[in-house]
């Protein structure tokens, strides 16, 4: 009985050590130094015209920082997303519309949109928008009805 004790108390040990070695990896991932210049960074153009670059995480999957283009005069319409979403303008401006009203995020401009936050959003007619954005959780776009 005593025997079985220490085997099951010995296991349980070795979970614990593994479970915190393993937590304390991922910190050490986290505190990484990331540097991305927006002007050289890689790009993946989507369908839409709209560009994308990671600087950390994956938007197809989780929280995410991205550097994003939108193409002049870009459209999205209305929609919500499901995830906080935060953005600073870096270039051109981003376009944004609500119920409250319209706000245009040029260089060095903050936007917080909330998750479940029926908006419109574009680029400038002109210049575009080139802006980074992080998200909370897997970037989608949810067209509104």
């Amino acid at each position: 009985m005593k025997q079985s004790l220490l085997v099951v108390g010995v296991a349980a040990a070795l979970m614990v050590a593994w479970s915190v070695g393993r937590v304390q990896g991922k910190e050490g991932q986290a505190e990484k130094v990331v540097f991305v210049s927006a002007g050289q960074a890689n790009y993946n153009t989507m369908h839409n015209g709209v560009s994308m670059a990671a600087t950390w995480g994956d938007a197809n999957t989780g929280p995410h920082g991205t550097f994003t283009k939108f193409p002049a005069g870009y459209d999205a319409g209305m929609h919500t997303h499901t995830n906080d979403v935060w953005i600073v303008g870096v270039k051109g401006a981003y376009l944004y519309k609500d119920d409250a009203g319209e706000k245009r995020v040029g260089a060095g401009d903050f936007l917080r949109v909330p998750g479940g936050h029926k908006h419109w959003s574009g680029g400038d007619k002109k210049e575009g928008a080139l802006f980074y954005e992080e998200g909370s959780g897997k970037f989608d776009l949810i067209p509104a009805k």
